[in-house]
């Protein structure tokens, strides 16, 4: 798929590659992504809601929750609670129109990941996504956990509003890694992680900031935001299964100045708040952190 933002991207990254991008990735899932996909415990998804904003929530359950039907067919068993920013559109028992979503499978205890773009549909328990992306990423900037099962738990609970506490900002400035959605009409939606050492995300008021690090250059994250600045943000409490959900607008600061203030950016996302989601318990999985990785910036 030849993707124009991308494509403005790598070159004002000096990369000049035609296959690169949406353009070299595969539609089909082989047999070693199938085996990946079906030992996931923790699934990130972004989809619009019925209001066209971005939301990135977290799908979780046991090993086998996740299954390929298919070379271009997952089934993920899950509901997601009703307090969900997307358990509107994700939940429902039929969809005439399948919706564009965006996926990654992350194996913190591997620091292993893989993405999957594609259209979903409601068929009874199952949420089925027809794959139109699918490719593995590098380990970098994955934190290493463990995950539990975490017993009984509340019934998940949402606040809601336009802004941060001062314990969303302690929050996400203690953060390790969160996860980030953007969209692009015609061209799908598309999930990605993001990780560094705690204090990389700042935060001032409504706006938030990371630098961008080294990656594989396919920079399909960056190539949305070309197109549509609509993004979102997942942060987790790893340990208690909550979520902080961010919805707003997002860009690229090419600004080498300020990019060499923080050490290994390459660059550095803005991002302005417009919506934010809290949701309490709305995992059943613990995780417990065990060291971050070698690649993290100082």
């Amino acid at each position: 798929m030849f993707h124009p933002g991308e494509k403005t991207v790598q070159l004002q990254a000096g990369i000049d590659a035609d296959d690169w991008g949406s353009a070299g990735v595969g539609r089909t899932i082989p047999p070693i992504a199938a085996e990946f996909l079906a030992r996931q415990v923790f699934l990130a998804i972004s989809a619009l809601d019925e209001s066209g904003r971005p939301w990135t929530t977290q799908l979780t359950g046991p090993a086998g929750f996740v299954r390929v039907e298919s070379e271009d067919e997952v089934l993920v068993r899950t509901r997601l609670p009703g307090v969900d920013a997307l358990s509107d559109v994700l939940d429902e028992v039929a969809r005439a129109v399948p919706i564009d979503v965006g996926m990654i499978a992350l194996e913190p205890t591997t620091r292993r990941r893989m993405r999957v773009n594609g259209t979903a549909r409601r068929v009874g328990d199952d949420l089925v996504i027809t794959t139109e992306q699918v490719y593995a990423n590098c380990p970098k900037y994955i934190q290493t956990r463990t995950p539990h099962a975490a017993g009984h738990r509340p019934e998940p609970s949402r606040r809601e509003g336009q802004w941060l506490t001062p314990k969303h900002e302690r929050w996400i400035t203690e953060a390790d890694t969160f996860f980030v959605g953007t969209a692009a009409p015609g061209l799908g939606v598309d999930t990605s992680h993001r990780g560094g050492n705690p204090g990389f995300v700042t935060v001032r008021g409504s706006h938030l900031s990371w630098p961008d690090y080294v990656g594989n250059s396919m920079y399909m994250t960056l190539g949305n935001l070309e197109v549509a600045p609509q993004t979102s943000l997942m942060f987790l409490d790893w340990e208690h299964g909550h979520a902080v959900h961010l919805t707003g607008r997002a860009r690229a600061d090419w600004d080498a100045d300020r990019a060499a203030s923080a050490p290994g950016a390459l660059r550095h996302i803005d991002f302005d708040i417009e919506r934010v989601i809290q949701v309490d318990h709305g995992s059943a999985l613990s995780w417990s952190f065990e060291k971050y990785s070698r690649f993290n910036p100082a």
